[in-house]
């Protein structure tokens, strides 16, 4: 019996499985296999040709390169048995899309000129679409958009409506890579109206997925996190999650500073391309890898992982990301203080073939290192054409870009001896960092982005110091410091998943504790409730200023003279190595140099040691006289760092301290000279400033006093202090939750939260006050749209802050003086839960008369009894902090 008579059937199932790919690849893949199959018992050569082109597109969108070159090569095969031309040269075009993702460029392009030969017309036009998304990602972006717009023309005039919106998708993306975004958001847009009038919700999302690209290089980072959130949810609904994805959203956790995250998705990113065979998107990875190491301080890393990524690049012959490759191993060289000489050869290099690929930013970045390199070598000519080359760049449209160019104009005015013109250019730098941190509504943004600016920043500081210039100095340190707090406040959005998110996350902390205390290891509670947490930090990074709002500028010497009154202000600060100090009293403004800072925090560790073991009770009477001495001594010796070559300037006025870096964490109560002085802590003089200005705790007003789980001596201590205000909210027990008493918080003058304090240096924004139904976080704080005046918490280590780069401050504290609470009363450290109750029934007495929160706690602490060790301890690990 001979073979069946083609009739149509096969034919029609093929082509039915080639239009599915775009709206469900997993359905198309198997209409594709019962085509084949069909195909053959007709004995259709051509269906059985367009099923396998099918599949292999199929598995395409569902990451499986391996086995979609298999089918598109059976699909070549199978057209040229059945001598149909053009189907295999249409079988070609989509090899070649899966030998580019595999980063086999060289065999891409011969595969689609192979198919060129038999193209005219029409699918001519479409070859030319896959053609030009070869060159784009062998970095040869010129040609591309030429035969892009080759193309364009001919698919419109045809009404091919899927392959414009094709081509319009990937020339978005060439536009996006170049920097011109305003030509990629207007691609992209018409390509997303085309695909979804075509029902290709699948292609759609992809073009969702560019947008977030294009929006991550326009410096929006809330905009890009909502359009890959949206593309992903989109994707995982057809089961064609690329992990590109993902490299792509690690891009922009880059450009809000959260290196050490974006390592993370990294590393697990490209074990999944090297298993996949995803050539091209790996070496993509390992480019991000190399600049995310470097960023997260570890050179060595970034080298690696910039030779991994050059030597690939050079294999599939892609010499525009091998440039890119290439800068970034430039960049970990010259921080490993490679010899000059190499290093101004390697940019000189490096800074040609960037330019001559248009990668901009990875061009300034090789002209910087050349011109640092030429610069030590004496080659002054060759640093400042550097310099000027660099410089032209400061109207570009990518922030990073800008950055660099600004920095470099300030270098070249330092060369010029122009300092006043340096400042300016610093400050228009900076200005760009400012305007970002504005517009991103996650509070974690906002710290991290600070780190752009960092560079700029202490070129300033440095050219303050050296005129020794006190309230120059004042300023520009000011200006390096806590940024973020001098921004409106930052709301997350008000939406029905991040509420939902945080009460899950709330039950699972809750459960998992109940679990451990029972010692029980929960099964997969930790799991979940890690994954609750992963929900929360997803709604909240889409959250964005509705309007742009400037940082408060720096205050100047006068505003805070003015302010002042009788106090004086010290600010600290270190430069190159040394601890420096700045003072503001009674109109003077001076600049004190205190010695090197390393040694101040072997003597905060030393003070934090001894308070804990005092407060703690532990040990014999003879070793807790031996700490406490010893602890003293560590007061003593931090005062003599600190405050001593202070004196004439301190006095016995009260004081307002900035601190920095390691001085973050010092129990100032210790310190002899301030134990009994009312002090103020703050991040900035700006927030102290903008604090002092707020309105103040009236004793006759509002209160809210609440006590948390496993604290024996709250509830008695919450109890006890409200009795003694009239109309307070009092919630102990299973009425003090998370919930109620963020309702409460609300608008109300005072706070008084005896709870568990917690630090999560790994998400500071977890930091939390432990509740009855769980932890209340900073996140669930940053709810709160009229925080109290003033806020008590009385319990362990409730006002500790992780500091970041910048003295970017998160935690407890840092939220609520960010959300405009004036004052924080709060230790740094471990304490006692019973002997804090008479510091705080002292501290309200004080406060009920009237008394300013700082003068209030420097009297109770001074009413303490001295020769109860733990209560002494306690009382020195509190501070008020901000205004």
């Amino acid at each position: 019996m001979g073979a069946a008579r083609p009739s149509g059937a096969a034919r029609a199932g093929a082509d039915e499985a080639l239009e599915l790919v775009g709206r469900d690849p997993r359905t198309a893949l198997t209409s594709a296999d019962a085509a084949v199959l069909a195909a053959r018992r007709e004995g259709d050569g051509v269906a059985v040709a367009v099923a396998h082109r099918a599949a292999g597109l199929a598995l395409r969108e569902l990451s499986d390169l391996g086995a979609a070159e298999r089918r598109a090569r059976a699909a070549v095969a199978a057209a040229v048995r059945a001598g149909a031309e053009q189907v295999a040269a249409q079988a070609r075009m989509s090899l070649a899309l899966v030998l580019l993702d595999q980063g086999r460029t060289r065999a891409a392009l011969a595969a689609a000129d192979r198919a060129a030969l038999a193209l005219r017309g029409l699918p001519a036009a479409q070859l030319k679409c896959q053609k030009a998304l070869i060159l784009q990602r062998t970095g040869r972006l010129e040609e591309a958009l030429a035969t892009f717009a080759e193309a364009l023309p001919v698919l419109r005039r045809a009404g091919d409506a899927l392959w414009e919106a094709r081509a319009l998708n990937n020339r978005g993306l060439l536009y996006g890579y170049r920097g011109a975004l305003v030509a990629a958001e207007s691609d992209l847009a018409r390509a997303r109206a085309l695909h979804l009038g075509l029902g290709l919700d699948k292609f759609a999302a992809d073009v969702d997925w560019n947008r977030g690209f294009v929006a991550a290089r326009r410096g929006d980072a809330p905009a890009a996190l909502a359009l890959f959130d949206a593309a992903e949810s989109a994707l995982v609904r057809h089961g064609a999650v690329h992990p590109q994805l993902y490299l792509d959203r690690a891009e922009v956790l880059l450009t809000v500073g959260l290196a050490g995250e974006a390592r993370r998705i990294l590393d697990r990113t490209i074990d999944e391309l090297r298993t996949a065979s995803h050539g091209a998107d790996l070496a993509e990875g390992l480019v991000l890898l190399a600049r995310a190491a470097l960023a997260d301080g570890d050179p060595e890393q970034a080298r690696s992982a910039s030779r991994q990524a050059l030597t690939q690049f050079v294999r599939q012959r892609r010499t525009g990301w091998a440039a890119q490759a290439g800068v970034l191993e430039l960049r970990a060289a010259e921080v490993a203080d490679d010899p000059p000489a190499a290093l101004l050869r390697s940019a000189l290099a490096s800074a040609a073939e960037s330019a001559s690929v248009g990668w901009r930013a990875a061009e300034l970045d090789a002209r910087l290192v050349a011109a640092a390199a030429a610069t030590r070598l004496g080659r002054a000519a060759v640093a400042r054409e550097q310099l000027r080359l660099a410089a032209s760049a400061r109207g570009a449209a990518s922030l990073d870009v800008r950055v660099r160019a600004w920095y470099a104009t300030a270098l070249l005015r330092v060369a010029d001896g122009r300092r006043a013109g340096a400042l300016a250019a610093v400050r228009a730098g900076l200005a760009g960092v400012d305007r970002q941190q504005a517009a991103l509504g996650a509070t974690e943004f906002r710290v991290h982005v600070a780190g752009h600016g960092g560079q700029l920043a202490r070129l300033g500081l440095d050219l303050a110091v050296a005129v020794a210039d006190p309230r120059l100095v004042l300023g520009w340190a000011e200006r390096l410091r806590a940024r973020s707090l001098r921004l409106p406040p930052a709301r997350p959005p008000a939406d029905a998943a991040l509420a939902e998110a945080l009460a899950e996350s709330r039950r699972l902390s809750a459960e998992l504790l109940r679990h451990q205390l029972a010692g029980r290891t929960g099964g997969g509670l930790a799991q979940r409730q890690r994954a609750a947490e992963e929900r929360v930090v997803q709604a909240s990074r889409t959250a964005r200023s509705p309007l742009y709002a400037p940082a408060a500028p720096p205050p100047t010497a006068p505003e805070l003279v003015s302010t002042l009154d009788d106090a004086v202000l010290v600010e600290y600060l270190v430069h190159q190595g040394e601890l420096l100090a700045v003072t503001v009293r009674a109109g003077r403004c001076r600049l004190h140099r205190l010695g090197p800072v390393a040694p101040v925090g072997g003597l905060v560790e030393a003070a934090h040691f001894g308070l804990r073991r005092l407060t703690l009770g532990l040990g014999t009477v003879r070793s807790t006289r031996l700490v406490r001495d010893a602890t003293v001594t560590a007061g003593r010796r931090l005062a003599e760092v600190l405050l001593a070559p202070l004196s004439a300037e301190l006095s016995d006025s009260p004081a307002v301290v900035v601190p920095t870096g390691a001085l973050h964490a010092v129990p100032w109560g210790l310190l002899p000279e301030l134990a009994t002085r009312p002090v103020r802590v703050a991040p900035s003089a700006g927030v102290w400033l903008r604090a002092s200005r707020s309105a103040g705790f009236d004793p006759a007003g509002t209160g809210v006093f609440a006590a948390g789980p496993g604290l024996p001596a709250a509830r008695d201590e919450v109890l006890t202090v409200a009795g003694t205000y009239p109309g307070a909210t009092v919630l102990t027990d299973d009425r003090a939750t998370a919930e109620a008493v963020l309702d409460a918080l609300d608008g109300v003058g005072l706070a008084h939260l005896a709870a568990h304090g917690r630090l999560r240096t790994d998400n500071p924004l977890f930091s939390a006050l432990v509740l009855d139904d769980g932890p209340l976080t900073v996140y669930d704080l940053e709810r709160v749209t009229d925080p109290p005046r003033l806020v008590v918490l009385p319990a362990c280590q409730s006002g500790v802050s992780a500091v970041r780069a910048g003295d970017e401050l998160m935690g407890l504290a840092a939220a609520l003086l960010a959300l405009g609470t004036r004052t924080v009363v709060a230790a740094v450290m471990p304490v006692h839960d019973a002997a804090t109750t008479g510091l705080m029934a002292a501290l309200h007495d004080r406060l009920r008369r009237g008394e300013p929160p700082p003068a209030a706690l420097a009297r109770a602490r001074a009413d303490i009894d001295a020769t109860d060790t733990a209560a002494w301890a306690s009382a020195a690990a509190f501070s008020c902090f901000g205004g």
